[in-house]
């Protein structure tokens, strides 16, 4: 379908559609067209509709793809100056407070905030905070309550305390729950790897908790604490963890739940932020597997501007290797080329473009094919 495609820096990228957006090939066509740009790992599309004169089904279908594979990835899906009849489409299908949609191209190309982040920053340290303070300033979070300070004759005293006991081992297992969701959250947002399941971060929430209550259940008690060794001794887990990463991560975090369980609440919170930056820092400077990827390059004329191409790969860390080559009117190149992650593509793409002196008049990025 005719499109016209801009990129300029870190921004989003806009997308002009030239054509209406109904079915029968151009709504279809754009939305593998978006669909193909997200699998690039472009992550901000911005898609300017002002010379879309019509939108039906298919076309409606297509936008809101783009805002739920925007959401998925972590990124954005906006729309821009829409015509009268678009709009109204949008506004009876109830899509015009779901979709982003704005007024000017400048609003829309703006690179939001991360929310998402700041909020967990925030709500951590907020848990953080509170535990580190609980545990300081509270005598009634302590591990045990020596009942000998009361005096002989201070029974209600004492009578309080036992009362709030209950009390006090919820709010162990609230705090528990707490860290466990704090550090799951934490891993799944900054993981670069394969995700986990949704069974796997419930079973860290949970076996944080289940350290709590192992603590809050044994007290003092050995006898206890051998009864609850010999009770785990029986079960047996056959659900095989792939990541020795996701074993540790466990691990801490029954540690975690314990010392909550003991009423150790400022250890618990050091604890889960020290495990947070460590997981943060592991995933930044860890090493990643490169994108492998293949890449079209059309240039004009015959003469394909190969060293142009080169230094631009060559700048940005790009392993490449030509593997189609065709010349006609039109010269066009394939690569086969393996990326760093945190390399854009819409970077390299602008870097190949440029002023549009050096002769590349398109560039199409794809995931390489695996071999059968």
């Amino acid at each position: 379908m005719p499109m016209n495609k801009l990129s300029k820096g870190r921004g989003s990228l806009v997308l002009s559609p030239h054509e209406p957006l109904v079915a029968g090939g151009p709504a279809e066509d754009f939305e593998r067209y978006v669909q193909g740009l997200f699998r690039q790992g472009y992550r901000h599309l911005v898609t300017d509709l002002r010379n879309v004169p019509s939108v039906d089904s298919a076309g409606v279908r297509a936008l809101v793809r783009g805002h739920t594979s925007a959401q998925r990835v972590g990124g954005t899906f906006r729309l821009v100056e829409l015509n009268e009849s678009v709009r109204t489409v949008l506004q009876l299908s109830r899509l015009d407070t779901v979709l982003e949609i704005h007024d000017s191209l400048e609003a829309a190309r703006a690179v939001p905030l991360p929310w998402p982040t700041i909020r967990l920053a925030v709500g951590g340290t907020l848990l953080i905070a509170a535990l580190v303070w609980g545990g300081l300033s509270s005598e009634l979070l302590q591990p045990t309550m020596d009942t000998q300070r009361f005096p002989v004759g201070d029974e209600p005293a004492a009578d309080v305390v036992t009362r709030l006991a209950p009390f006090v081992d919820l709010a162990k297992l609230v705090a528990a729950a707490a860290i466990g969701l704090l550090v799951t959250a934490v891993s799944r947002r900054y993981r670069q790897d394969k995700p986990q399941t949704q069974s796997m971060e419930q079973a860290q929430v949970l076996l944080c908790v289940s350290g709590a209550m192992m603590m809050i259940i044994i007290g003092s008690s050995i006898a206890r604490a051998f009864g609850i060794a010999g009770a785990a001794s029986i079960i047996r887990f056959r659900t095989p963890v792939e990541d020795p990463k996701d074993i540790t991560v466990l691990f801490l975090l029954m540690g975690l739940g314990m010392a909550t369980g003991l009423g150790g609440f400022a250890l618990a919170g050091m604890g889960a932020a020290f495990l947070c930056v460590a997981l943060v820092f592991l995933e930044r400077v860890g090493s990643r597997k490169p994108r492998v990827m293949t890449v079209e390059l059309k240039a004009t004329g015959r003469e394909f501007p190969s060293r142009h191409v080169e230094s631009v790969f060559a700048r940005h860390g790009v392993i490449f290797e030509p593997r189609e080559i065709s010349q006609s009117g039109e010269s066009l190149v394939q690569y086969h080329t393996k990326l760093d992650p945190n390399v854009a593509l819409d970077d390299v793409s602008q870097a190949l473009i440029g002023d549009g002196t050096a002769g590349i008049k398109s560039v199409v990025w794809e995931l390489a094919k695996r071999k059968a």
